[in-house]
């Protein structure tokens, strides 16, 4: 192949490129929880922040609805997750205990909860396996 035909070629695949970088939208990467209970589930999530963990919440997910609780790609391998239904009941317990309120919240640090004038709540780890977005599935236990 001749260098004309090779640069010829060169410049239809790079205003090919540029023409999917306008007109396509970047793939959206994150963390998702879905609700599959009958009730409305309020959720908080932890992550590391660097220095320690930080806990945020609530997202107020329906039924059978699902719910971007991070917008960008998945930093850690491990988050962790609290989930009540309306009523206070958990949906999810686990054993990694992080800060939560009443309210709409974000807390830096995971340890004396109530010293600073929040509660500990009983988070559930999820391994995401280094993905860059997951899904979690809240279900109704028996």
């Amino acid at each position: 192949m001749s260098f004309a035909r090779l640069e010829k070629k060169g410049r239809v695949m790079a205003a090919a490129l540029a023409l999917w970088a306008v007109f396509c939208p970047p793939a959206t990467a994150g963390f998702q929880v879905c609700n599959q209970t009958l009730d409305l589930a309020n959720v908080a999530i932890g992550q590391p922040d660097g220095v320690g963990f930080e806990s945020r919440g609530w997202w107020k997910i329906g039924p059978n609805q699902c719910a971007e609780v991070i917008r960008k790609p998945i930093a850690a391998r491990f988050l962790y997750v609290f989930a009540t239904d309306i009523f206070g009941k958990e949906l999810l317990s686990g054993s990694v205990p992080l800060c939560i309120a009443p309210k709409r919240f974000v807390i830096e640090g995971e340890s004396d909860c109530a010293l600073r004038g929040y509660v500990e709540a009983p988070f559930i780890e999820v391994d995401t396996g280094d993905n860059a977005d997951w899904t979690l599935f809240l279900r109704a236990t028996p």
